[in-house]
C-alpha cells in the first residue's frame, strides 16, 4: 500500500486552482510548500532507516546518511 501525505487545506486548495483553472498566481507559494514537505519526507526516512536498521553496521551507514542529509558538522556526530 502506497503511503498518503497530508497538505494543509490552503495548500491543497491552491493546487487545485492551479491544475484546473491554470491559476498561477501561487505558484511559487506552492513550489515552495512541495519542496519543504519533500525535504521533510526525505529526512523522516532517512531517520526510520536508521532506527529500523538490522545490523550494527546498516544501523551506522544510516545515520551518517542522515546526519550528512541533515548538513550535521562531524565535531557533533560524536
Amino acid at each position: 500500500m502506497a503511503k498518503q501525505v497530508q497538505i494543509p487545506e490552503d495548500i491543497f486548495k491552491k493546487l487545485i486552482m492551479f491544475h484546473i483553472l491554470g491559476n498561477t498566481e501561487d505558484q511559487e507559494t506552492i513550489s515552495q510548500y512541495l519542496e519543504e514537505k519533500l525535504e521533510r519526507l526525505v529526512q523522516h526516512d532517512l531517520y526510520a532507516a536508521y532506527k529500523t536498521a538490522q545490523s550494527e553496521e546498516e544501523r551506522e551507514k544510516a545515520r551518517i546518511q542522515y546526519l550528512d542529509h541533515r548538513g550535521i558538522s562531524d565535531a557533533f556526530r560524536k
